[in-house]
Formats: C-alpha cells, sequence, structure tokens
C-alpha cells in the first residue's frame, strides 16, 4: 500500500484517531404523577361522592357512580392521575367541598409507581 508522505508527516493519514465533538441534549423527564384516592366512610352519602366524582374530576354520572361503587365495596378509588399540583388542588377542593356539606369524606393523593 503506497501510502502518501506529506500527508503522513503532517499528521493526515486516513487511520488517524479523529475526534468527533457530538452535541447531546439532556434526557428531559416527565413530572412524576400523583393518584388521587377517595376513601370511604360510613356517613357520606353516596349521592354526595357522585356529585363530587361529576364536580370535581369531570365524570359522567355512569362513571361516576361506577367508581363511587368501587369506593364502597373496596374501601378506596383512584379518582384520578395528575401532576403534583393539580392533584394537589383537587385534593383541597374535595376535603374543602366536603367539609362545607359537614361529610367526613376523605380524598388524599399519593406518587404513581
Amino acid at each position: 500500500m503506497i501510502r502518501d508522505d506529506w500527508n503522513m508527516a503532517n499528521g493526515d493519514s486516513d487511520d488517524s484517531d479523529a475526534s468527533v465533538i457530538v452535541e447531546t441534549r439532556p434526557k428531559t423527564q416527565r413530572p412524576p404523577l400523583y393518584k388521587v384516592l377517595l376513601l370511604n366512610d360510613d356517613y357520606t352519602p353516596m349521592e354526595f361522592v357522585v356529585h363530587v366524582l361529576e364536580r370535581f374530576f369531570g365524570m359522567n354520572h355512569a362513571q361516576a357512580f361506577e367508581i363511587m361503587l368501587t369506593v364502597h365495596k373496596k374501601g378506596v378509588a383512584v379518582v384520578g392521575v395528575f401532576s403534583h399540583e393539580i392533584a394537589e388542588t383537587k385534593v383541597a377542593q374535595v376535603m374543602d367541598f366536603a367539609r362545607r356539606h359537614q361529610h367526613p369524606l376523605q380524598c388524599t393523593m399519593e406518587k404513581e409507581d
């Protein structure tokens, strides 16, 4: 194989290890999501729970009724998954609304796995 002596002398060879700078963008992570949970109690009327689900979680009557039954039978149900701020707001709204109507309904949030 014949090589060009001038290129070799000046460090320009086809076999050289050329450094390539690659611009990498940091991966942006999605913010963590939070489940909003409604807890069963023996005092809050089922109709009130359905109303809460319709009003604060945008469910239609059939969806709200199904979730209410799940809360009633299993003791707890996930009623939505949101960013931290929205989940926190929903919990506060439900708790305030229940308190104002003198119901012990409990609503909490937990980080989604």
